[in-house]
Formats: structure tokens, C-alpha cells, sequence
């Protein structure tokens, strides 16, 4: 296998999630300033032009970050970063899918179509005037994920830590670098996130 790397968060939460699992692969850094990933070469490998990308032994290719982390997790299964039962993939799912449609898309996108837009206006749709809205959609749900939390939880699969966590902490480490600061008001988040960035995962 191969990993098509690059800056960001997306490929950021996979090399974190490799970490966790001890696992190295060869990588390929793809320029996304120079918009090497919008090139033929790049579009061979995933038609949607996004990072990271992942070779498989076979010669295809996958991406989508959770598709990503599911096939390793499939082919690494210790330690258990989804889960090892039903029960516990499905909490896993569940939580991470809370947090990509409620927190991280909006703060995606609201930083795509604001601060990021004269980069992003010549290669995908964007909507400037969605911006403001975008963000303040992240930091509600992030004020309702902060109310869940106060059950005195560890992780957002209570002792757990799981792809959720990663997930979480990838968008919201990368907020903080471009103008949508993590809330510290939200205080059981804040301390959830500084417990995650003491993992050495944080810096993979």
C-alpha cells in the first residue's frame, strides 16, 4: 500500500489514525498549492481531485477519510480504533458522523468559502455569502457536543478512544490556524482537546 499525503486536515486525521495503529506505509506528498491534485496524474487516482489517497496491494485506489480508516482498521484490527463488536463499530459511526455533518463540514466549508475562497473559487462551487452562517452552524453544534460531554466522559465514546476523537481533533486543530478558534468556553471540549493533542498520534 501507498499513502497520497499532502498539508491539511483530512490527510492529517489518516497519518493520525496510522499513528494510533503503529502503522507505516510508503507516501507520496501531492502539491495541493500548485494544485497537483487537480492534475491528470492525481485524478487517475481519485476523479474528485481530494486528499489523501490511498494505493491498495491490488493497484486500485481509495479515498473518503472514513473509507480510509475502516479498510486499515479491517486490516489491522488491534488496537481497536472503530471497535472490536457490532455495538462498538456502531457507536463509533454514529459519533463520527455527528461531528463531520454537524461541526466539521460547516467549518469546512465555512472557511473555503471565506477565508480560503480566492483559492477555492477556481476549483470547486463556493458560496461566499454562506460563509458567516457556516460557522455559526459549527460553533452551535459544538456548544450541543459540549453539553454531551458534561456526563464526565473521556472521549466521545466515553473511555474509548476512537476515529471519532481523530476525526474531531483534526478540523478542530485546523480551525484553530484559520480563524475559527475552538470556544474554550466550551469547557469539557476544551479539556477533551487537550488531552488529545498530548497523544503523540497529534503530531503524526
Amino acid at each position: 500500500m501507498k499513502l497520497y499525503d499532502s498539508i491539511g486536515p483530512n490527510p492529517h486525521i489518516v497519518r493520525m489514525f496510522m499513528a494510533e495503529k503503529g502503522i507505516e506505509l510508503p507516501r507520496q506528498t501531492v502539491d495541493l498549492r500548485k494544485g497537483e491534485n487537480r492534475e491528470a496524474e492525481h485524478l487517475k487516482r481519485n476523479p474528485h481531485g481530494q486528499m489523501p489517497t490511498l494505493e491498495l496491494d491490488d493497484g486500485s485506489y481509495l479515498s473518503e477519510i472514513t473509507a480510509i480508516c475502516e479498510y486499515l482498521e479491517e486490516k489491522n484490527p488491534s488496537p481497536p480504533l472503530i471497535g472490536s463488536t457490532p455495538e462498538e463499530r456502531a457507536e463509533c459511526r454514529m459519533w463520527t458522523r455527528r461531528v463531520d455533518l454537524n461541526i466539521c463540514e460547516p467549518l469546512a466549508n465555512g472557511y473555503r468559502y471565506g477565508e480560503a475562497l480566492k483559492f477555492f473559487e477556481k476549483r470547486i462551487p463556493v458560496a461566499p455569502e454562506a460563509s458567516p452562517g457556516l460557522k455559526m452552524v459549527a460553533q452551535n453544534r459544538l456548544k450541543w457536543l459540549n453539553e454531551q460531554m458534561a456526563d464526565g466522559r473521556e472521549y466521545l465514546c466515553g473511555k474509548r478512544f476512537t476515529l471519532a476523537d481523530i476525526h474531531l481533533y483534526g478540523w478542530l486543530h485546523f480551525g484553530n490556524q484559520v480563524g475559527q478558534p475552538l470556544d474554550r468556553t466550551n469547557t469539557h471540549i476544551a479539556a477533551w482537546f487537550d488531552r488529545v493533542a498530548q497523544r503523540p498520534s497529534a503530531k503524526a
